[in-house]
């Protein structure tokens, strides 16, 4: 699919949204974001949009800020970061970067929602048994907290299979978008596509609210995601790049 590149800025303002940081500032434009714990999305400045006059004050007042939290100093860049520049800038004064993650955007269209697949407007204990399971253990408080701040309109999928959850995936949608979070599947359940009906559920979810482009960011080093993706319609259109400076 063609991606234009409002359509890719409109994706990750809508990501930042959709995973709501327990504390936030605006700083020219920069949305300097902290929650403690190991969410590295959470304690990281988003760069969607700049709207200052000198990137050195903003990023001293970005690291202050952090330091009032006794924090690692954390920034997120994409393809489109404000303002130019930015990631030389982060690299002269000694940032280091860290994951890599892709962004991928798929076209929704109507569809009937795949048997055996939970929608629900909160997640459940089953939900959070499975997601939880799936991320590190510095993360599992804060995202618990975050979770109960996700913005409407949004949707919690879960895959059952044999009396139990196997996968999940989470789905939060605006302004003719949405995005995909928090797809896990148990250990012992891969391989039984669990994944794969969370998606098309998301998918079939959210194209009946109208939106009509959905997208997701995955490690960059997740083969196995990817690929997943790619077979759902999903394709590559950008890169998002922690950098950090302890």
């Amino acid at each position: 699919m063609s991606t234009n590149q409002e359509t890719l800025r409109r994706i990750e303002r809508l990501h930042v949204r959709a995973w709501p940081a327990l504390k936030t500032e605006r700083i020219d434009g920069w949305l300097w974001r902290w929650s403690g714990g190991g969410s590295q999305r959470a304690n990281s400045v988003s760069t969607v949009d700049f709207i200052g006059n000198d990137m050195a004050s903003a990023l001293d007042r970005v690291e202050a800020r952090y330091g009032a939290e006794v924090s690692p100093v954390q920034l997120q860049t994409y393809d489109l970061s404000q303002p130019l520049g930015l990631t030389d800038m982060l690299m002269a004064r000694g940032y280091i970067a860290n994951n890599t993650t892709v962004t991928m955007l798929a076209t929704a269209r109507p569809a009937a929602p795949p048997p055996g697949v939970i929608v629900t407007d909160d997640p459940n204990p089953e939900w959070l048994g499975v997601y939880m399971e799936a991320i590190t253990e510095n993360r599992r408080a804060v995202n618990r907290q975050i979770l109960r701040r996700i913005p409407d309109p949004r949707a919690f999928f879960s895959v059952r299979r044999d009396g139990r959850v196997i996968s999940t995936a989470l789905c939060v949608a605006a302004g003719g978008h949405a995005v995909a979070e928090c797809i896990a599947t148990r250990a012992d359940s891969r391989g039984q596509r669990g994944a794969d009906l969370a998606m098309r559920a998301l998918m079939a979810w959210a194209a009946s609210l109208g939106a009509h482009t959905v997208g997701l960011q995955v490690v960059a080093g997740n083969q196995p995601a990817i690929a997943l993706y790619h077979r759902l319609g999903f394709v590559p259109v950008g890169t998002n790049q922690f950098w950090v400076r302890r």
